[in-house]
């Protein structure tokens, strides 16, 4: 007897099925848990909708989306100011501001669905397309037309999934790599790593460490991020307000439900000058992954005290500790990712434009808005 493939939108999450957690075990980022964040303290340009995927009356799929409303920002960010980047915003604002996104934009890594082991992939994926132009329906009826649908982020392994007529017109595309840190079985303690990188690098260590003398750090409970609530939106706000694009920025009390949420699965830790907190950075554990999420810092003190390297050596030393197997260092800051040791791993999208003209020259388009990141990877572990 042949299935019958179906999905459900829902549009929170107390209307999830029974068994998505059953699902979800592969990734928190799809867990009931962490789409109630999503649901409680999205951005305010974002709305999100969880979509069920059955085959007969089997849940056999689960999958996010977000639809971001980019006339809502008022700076897509300020770090470079040229004509390009002019040119970029004025198209993003007529053409492309409302993006329909299979996956979550607020992480790097498929983090968009996750398909039954025992389902028909390619059924499952014809199903999830057809929710796609449903939601498309949806906001159609409020009034909203969307103008690029995209999927993210995939790895080059993952890509024969969408060779189905249904993701044809979809244009494939890269953009920054995911920087991913390999936690060596060798290494016990934080010494043994830093004994692993060169003399160059162990140099670099020991100078970020000395430059952090008289900071002090400490984890932050609930209670805590509440009280220091509107310090954190100002060192967070200022790092996201440099980046060259942003498609969203995060509300005010973000933190404080990502702790109430995920509790001890959610680390937020504090770095302090005198008692004034000056930097924060957050990290999720998600089975033996170790994702970093957002952070923030006071610019002036970043600078003297190399504050950013300094987390980036605190997060791999807490990995080493709790004996994690990967830390997702995500994209951006890439040059100094690879100065840690991480490594980049290519990742993949796919887009299509409404407008049929628009999307024949997508990839011109893309290129040309979105130009290639030039950095210098690093091999800090080699002599």
């Amino acid at each position: 007897m042949k299935s019958n493939y179906s999905y459900q939108i829902y549009s929170s999450t107390t209307q999830l099925p029974e068994k998505w957690n059953e699902l979800a075990v592969a990734t928190i980022f799809l867990s009931r848990e962490y789409l109630t964040i999503l649901e409680k303290s999205a951005p305010a340009n974002m709305s999100c909708h969880f979509i069920g995927l059955f085959e007969d009356e089997d849940l056999v799929g689960i999958a996010v989306s977000q639809f971001l409303d980019l006339n809502q920002l008022e700076s897509f960010g300020d770090r470079d100011q040229c004509i390009k980047s002019s040119l970029r915003n004025i198209a993003f604002k007529n053409f492309c501001s409302h993006i329909l996104l299979i996956g979550n934009n607020t992480l790097t890594g498929q983090n968009a669905f996750i398909i039954s082991e025992n389902a028909n992939r390619t059924e499952v994926l014809k199903t999830l397309k057809k929710a796609v132009l449903a939601l498309k329906e949806i906001f159609k009826k409020r009034g909203t037309k969307v103008h690029l649908c995209s999927l993210k982020d995939f790895c080059e392994d993952e890509l024969p999934l969408f060779e189905i007529p249904e993701f044809d017109p979809y244009l494939r595309f890269t953009t920054q790599p995911n920087m991913l840190f390999a936690v060596s079985d060798l290494w016990k303690t934080e010494e043994d790593y830093v004994a692993a990188l060169s003399k160059k690098y162990r140099d670099q260590y020991k100078r970020a460490r000395k430059k952090a003398a008289g900071l002090t750090k400490r984890q932050l409970s609930l209670e805590e991020i509440i009280a220091q609530e509107e310090v954190i939106y100002d060192l967070y706000y200022h790092v996201a307000q440099s980046a060259p694009f942003n498609t969203f920025f995060l509300p005010k009390n973000h933190f404080a439900v990502f702790k109430e949420q995920l509790q001890e699965n959610f680390l937020f830790y504090g770095y302090f000058e005198n008692e004034k907190l000056i930097g924060f950075n957050t990290l999720i554990k998600n089975g033996s992954d170790l994702d970093t999420y957002f952070l923030g810092y006071d610019n002036s003190v970043q600078r003297e005290k190399m504050l950013y390297l300094n987390m980036l050596y605190d997060m791999i030393g807490y990995a080493i500790k709790e004996q994690f197997k990967t830390i997702i260092f995500a994209r951006t800051a890439l040059e100094i990712k690879s100065s840690v040791g991480a490594t980049p791993l290519k990742m993949y999208g796919m887009m299509r434009h409404d407008n049929k003209f628009i999307n024949r020259r997508l990839d011109f388009f893309f290129r040309y808005l979105e130009p290639e990141t030039i950095w210098k990877e690093r091999h800090p572990f080699q002599d």
